[in-house]
């Protein structure tokens, strides 16, 4: 019989089951994370969907239209949100080459520069994402008319993608903005230096 606290695979599940967004990302990023639950159910879903059309073509001779856009929506959502998600955790891509070998007031300092870099290139991503948006939804007259796949079933899919990508920058920028902010207000204990 193994010790449970020496078995390190159940220690791991255990730390991702109680794992939460880091103090430094507020309120803001706990929202995040408890909306994180739905877009993940959009890949079971997905997967349901998938499986719904198999049976359909393969055993009843009768393809559906829509199965396949439709898991292409979903799994788009959650990898789109994906990006959002792992910022709130402060789970993004970093360098550490410098990081790991200063003192606790440089690394803030690095912080606060990263996060405004991130918040900053996010609005450039969220206006490029709007020119976008703009075309996918309005016509060039002006009607709002919404982009739409091409496709036999010819939803509106592309519009789609294009706003919730648009939000999610937005989303994004303001999660980066947040994260500097607390970098700025919590200044390191004189015992960390």
């Amino acid at each position: 019989m193994t010790d449970q606290k020496n078995d390190l695979p159940l220690d791991q599940l255990e730390a991702l089951e109680k794992e939460t967004v880091p103090l430094e990302s507020g309120r803001f990023g706990s929202l995040i994370n408890k909306l994180g639950s739905v877009f993940a159910f959009g890949f079971v879903l997905s997967m349901a969907i998938l499986i719904y059309e198999i049976v359909l073509r393969h055993v009843f001779d009768a393809p559906t239209l829509w199965a396949h856009e439709t898991t292409t929506f979903l799994c788009a959502v959650g990898f789109i949100f994906g990006g959002l998600f792992s910022a709130s955790h402060n789970k993004h891509i970093r360098v550490v080459i410098i990081y790991d070998y200063v003192g606790p007031r440089v690394k803030r300092c690095l912080d606060v520069g990263i996060y405004i870099t991130c918040a900053i290139s996010t609005a450039f991503f969220s206006y490029a994402a709007w020119l976008l948006v703009k075309r996918a939804i309005f016509t060039p007259g002006g009607e709002l008319r919404f982009e739409t796949s091409g496709s036999a079933w010819n939803p509106p899919i592309p519009a789609l993608l294009k706003m919730f990508l648009l939000a999610v920058l937005v989303v994004m920028t303001v999660q980066f903005i947040v994260y500097a902010f607390s970098h700025i207000r919590n200044k390191p204990s004189p015992k960390d230096a």
